[in-house]
């Protein structure tokens, strides 16, 4: 994974050549990702989607994350990462069904990791059931959902922490009902930028 080839930009946004993703994170090289929100309204309440990533991830193993994500590799474009959803979530979804947000940059250091994404975001407004997962337990352990209005109050610092509810995969691969308690530390961590974008992309929608 580490020698996967990625497209890298200046901060113009234009493409300069290629590198792999190894060091495109240990230089901080500015690369294109692909981002899959979930969302639903159930009985007039929007609830957004969330992955867990697998325990033996190496970056940010076992922490809440967009309900699908990826990196663009430098033969593919922003069509193409409609894979991500497949892989990870096991769920058929076309291109057409998506609501582009656009592309959101942001810059996150974390150790030696440094990541700077030009990340191509959409929103996938359908009511999926927690049965219709099929996860890829390489990179998912789990899936929850949580109240939009309380996700918006966590990002925007009106409450500590939120209640997210739905299954995790044991050792056997069996689902096992997952309700708990989480603050920020619980998720990956993205800019708050990214986050209050996502929103209020979310907000025109539910």
């Amino acid at each position: 994974m580490e020698n996967e080839i990625l497209k890298i930009f200046d901060e113009n946004r234009l493409e300069i050549g290629t590198a792999t993703r190894e060091k495109v994170h240990q230089l901080g090289l500015w690369h294109e990702t692909f981002h899959c929100w979930f969302i639903c309204s159930e009985e007039g309440k929007g609830y957004i989607y969330l992955q867990i990533r697998s325990e033996t991830k190496k970056d940010y193993p076992s922490l809440l994350d967009i309900t699908a994500a990826g990196h663009l590799m430098a033969t593919e474009n922003v069509v193409d990462g409609i894979r991500e959803v497949r892989e990870e979530l096991g769920i058929e979804v076309t291109f057409d069904e998506l609501v582009p947000l656009g592309v959101i940059d942001y810059s996150v250091t974390t150790g030696e990791l440094i990541d700077n994404e030009l990340a191509n975001v959409f929103i996938y407004n359908n009511n999926v059931n927690f049965e219709d997962f099929n996860l890829q337990v390489e990179e998912v352990s789990g899936i929850v959902r949580t109240d939009f209005k309380q996700f918006t109050a966590l990002w925007r610092n009106e409450v500590l922490a939120i209640e997210v509810e739905g299954y995790q995969l044991n050792e056997l691969g069996e689902r096992i009902p997952l309700k708990k308690i989480v603050g920020r530390d619980s998720f990956v961590p993205h800019e708050d930028s990214y986050y209050k974008a996502v929103i209020l992309g979310i907000q025109a929608l539910l």
